[in-house]
């Protein structure tokens, strides 16, 4: 019986979490011109996965920069995220390939134009307002070639 409580426990703060956004991921600064923003780092797979799911709000400064590993064809779908968003799909030194709104709880597939290892996003009408478009370079540490 307590075996049982204890597996209820557990599997409750599983799904809890799975319900509720992800806000301490890692952080760092990139530059957008003179747009200076705060972005998430989502660094793992699971990180990735979850995203952006659940947040009701975000501030305009902020956003959430997905890194992969390798770069590949990134798709991005919206799937339990509330806000409208736009992902920007980056080259490894910060160079928007291309950019995709989408829609808040849709299932429609967004896909980079080529294979890339960043996407970062951003409130829907971010890149728009400021004139951002793809051939753009962002700038961020998390740009810089790294030394084997």
């Amino acid at each position: 019986m307590v075996f049982l409580g204890i597996l209820i426990f557990f599997l409750g703060i599983q799904a809890n979490a799975q319900n509720s956004p992800q806000m301490s991921l890692e952080r760092t600064q990139l530059m957008a011109g003179m747009h200076r923003l705060d972005v998430q780092l989502a660094l793992t797979p699971e990180q990735r996965q979850i995203g952006l799911m659940w947040r009701k709000e975000m501030p305009q400064h902020e956003g959430m920069l997905f890194v992969f590993d390798q770069p590949s064809t990134q798709c991005f779908w919206m799937r339990n995220t509330l806000i409208p968003l736009t992902a920007a799909f980056l080259e490894d030194d910060g160079t928007i390939v291309n950019l995709a709104d989408m829609k808040p709880l849709n299932d429609d597939s967004h896909c980079s134009a080529k294979p890339v290892r960043f996407v970062l996003e951003m409130n829907q009408g971010w890149f728009i307002k400021r004139q951002i478009k793809p051939g753009f370079k962002m700038n961020g540490q998390v740009f810089v070639k790294r030394v084997n």
